[in-house]
């Protein structure tokens, strides 16, 4: 892909989290690089990059501008090209298995028990459901080729 680069001229050296959010987006956009893409992806990505070495936004404007434009752009890159982060799988499934298979797990508990204070008995079980869902998903994308070698952390 021939993406453009990052400015570097907005980041606030003192600011720790804006510089990681800043250099996790240079790393995806290396790792995207690495790939093949339609053309359409690679504009979007390229408009992605000009819109925020564009931007006149500072400090935490900065920050959740830079994060809402990764946020688009893993979104779009999963959808059209089936391709995903490290681990997100596994953060997806921890939060379903957390709340779609914990809490009625928890619910049932209570209720035969009767005693519904016992809800969050489920809670721990569906997280590990769900933390064991997404990590057989992740690697499956990993030997399918369909994983960046990058993960997201905001």
């Amino acid at each position: 892909m021939n993406i453009k680069e990052l400015n570097n001229k907005q980041i606030n050296s003192t600011d720790t989290k804006q510089s990681k959010i800043y250099a996790q987006f240079g790393e995806l956009l290396n790792e995207l690089r690495k790939r093949e893409a339609p053309e359409n992806i690679e504009k979007s990505v390229n408009d992605y990059v000009d819109e925020i070495n564009s931007s006149t936004l500072t400090g935490n404007q900065l920050t959740k501008f830079i994060t809402q434009k990764q946020t688009s752009l893993l979104k779009q890159i999963e959808k059209e090209l089936k391709v995903v982060p490290k681990n997100h799988y596994r953060t997806l499934w921890m939060l379903f298995g957390f709340t779609g298979i914990g809490l009625p797990i928890g619910v049932a508990f209570g209720l035969s028990i009767g005693n519904i204070g016992l809800l969050g008995i489920g809670l721990p079980i569906g997280m590990a459901i769900g933390l064991a869902i997404g990590a057989l998903l992740d690697k499956k994308a990993l030997t399918q080729g369909r994983q960046l070698n990058i993960e997201i952390k905001n």
